[in-house]
């Protein structure tokens, strides 16, 4: 019965846009099902393809936002628009307009709690750390990091140092037979593994976690 519910819900929600608030809370859709959603009732200029959205991603002017292929957003903010312009309308009796397009290419992550200002470019091939404030556009193959953001390193660096730290992990065969995307038949394995190697001094490794 729980399985025909969630399904009709997630009908009708991707199909119907109605019912969204419960498809949000008894579906959990997660992030690609949540863009897949966006793509076809978010109001978004432009969505490509493979890209994953989190729930917890806000889109103020949805409108303004065009995605690339295989951009990843998790937990961050997009600001299509300058709220102060509404104050300072009323207060100097003027008519400001303050809004701009967030154009986000292809292969681009942005990481929880970053903020995204009006009238930028991001990429293509791009990460966005947790955290950072991005005020200007973010060049190709770059990583970018801090209050405003800047580039730390060329992306395809931060690649290769991640690639030869991968080689020294207890578990990166597994890597390499999981492949790029993830695979819930390996997670077990992984878990136990990176347990065992974190905590290597706790008997009770994978067991529930317990006071210290």
């Amino acid at each position: 019965m729980t399985h025909l519910i969630r399904k009709l819900l997630r009908h009708l929600a991707l199909e119907k846009n109605r019912a969204v608030g419960l498809f949000r809370k008894f579906c959990r859709p997660d992030g690609e099902e949540w863009a897949g959603y966006l793509k076809r009732h978010g109001g978004l200029h432009a969505v490509g393809l493979h890209c994953s959205i989190q729930r917890n991603v806000t889109i103020t002017d949805p409108t303004y936002v065009r995605l690339g292929n295989n951009v990843r957003m998790s937990g961050c903010t997009l600001f299509g628009h300058d709220g102060s312009v509404n104050m300072l309308n009323r207060a100097y009796g003027t008519s400001l307009d303050k809004v701009g397009k967030i154009d986000i290419r292809d292969n681009v992550f942005i990481g929880h709690q970053a903020i995204v200002l009006p009238g930028v470019t991001i990429g293509p091939n791009a990460i966005v750390a947790s955290g950072a404030v991005v005020t200007k556009d973010v060049p190709p193959n770059s990583l970018v990091a801090g209050i405003p953001a800047k580039v730390v390193c060329p992306l395809d660096v931060y690649v290769e140092r991640m690639r030869k730290e991968c080689e020294g992990l207890p578990w990166n065969d597994i890597l390499k037979r999981r492949g790029s995307a993830y695979d819930p038949r390996f997670q077990p394995e992984l878990d136990r593994m990176r347990i065992a190697h974190f905590f290597p001094d706790d008997a009770g490794q994978g067991a529930p976690a317990k006071d210290l």
